[in-house]
């Protein structure tokens, strides 16, 4: 069985984190989400704005989800690796190769690291503009 692994904020969960997951799932034969918490999320992005008990519950709800891990690091390790059986990690292809590096460097050592299509057409921060603005 390969134990696919994603980290992600999913804040206002949308149909781009559905593709992510869909696409990850597709790698493997389980698939574990890794949920960052309020104060990574925050030091890195943003507030969110859902709290971390939505944010774990709209994932979970997923069909392509079969385990959520709430709190998971912002950067992957060795030993989270280990902990939780991970055999493939997945990203969006949105991150840029240093950026991967900082977050994901020891999957890339691992050679376990794989990218996977981002949905350019929406994002969390273009619901926020979209509210903000309001327009679609």
């Amino acid at each position: 069985m390969i134990r696919v692994y994603v980290d992600m904020v999913a804040d206002l969960f949308h149909y781009g984190h559905v593709e992510l997951l869909r696409q990850a799932r597709a790698l493997g034969d389980y698939l574990v989400v890794g949920v960052h918490s309020d104060d990574d999320v925050l030091a890195h992005k943003r507030q969110p704005i859902m709290t971390m008990k939505e944010r774990v519950a709209c994932v979970a709800g997923c069909r392509y989800v079969d385990e959520v891990l709430p709190n998971a690091p912002w950067i992957t390790s060795s030993d989270w690796i280990e902990e939780h059986h991970i055999d493939l990690v997945v990203h969006g292809s949105d991150y840029s190769q240093e950026d991967l590096i900082d977050t994901h460097g020891v999957p890339i050592e691992m050679g376990i690291l794989r990218t996977v299509g981002y949905t350019p057409q929406i994002s969390t921060t273009e619901i926020i503009r979209r509210i903000r603005e309001g327009s679609p």
